[in-house]
């Protein structure tokens, strides 16, 4: 299974969506809460090549990108092909 993060913050609907779809598939992954840790927002913008919103997701360290992109990915069927890495 791949590894994965999300870079989140509390009350953020996009990162709930996310991780919703993430736990349907039944996937594990790290949650780094930026709002809570907020000295690791520099490291998630650096990450995520300037993208500083959230959720900002990786795929085996890949960028995938935020909410919306996850979703592309899930519609086009290529989610599951990352995440079976």
């Amino acid at each position: 299974m791949a590894e994965v993060i999300i870079y989140t913050k509390t009350y953020c609907p996009y990162c709930v969506r996310a991780k919703a779809l993430l736990d349907k598939k039944s996937v594990k992954y790290t949650e780094i809460n930026i709002q809570n840790e907020p000295q690791r927002r520099d490291e998630m913008i650096k990450r995520a090549n300037g993208g500083y919103t959230v959720p900002q997701i990786f795929i085996n360290d890949q960028h995938i990108g935020g909410c919306d992109d996850m979703m592309a990915l899930e519609h086009a069927d290529r989610l599951d092909a990352l995440l079976e890495n």
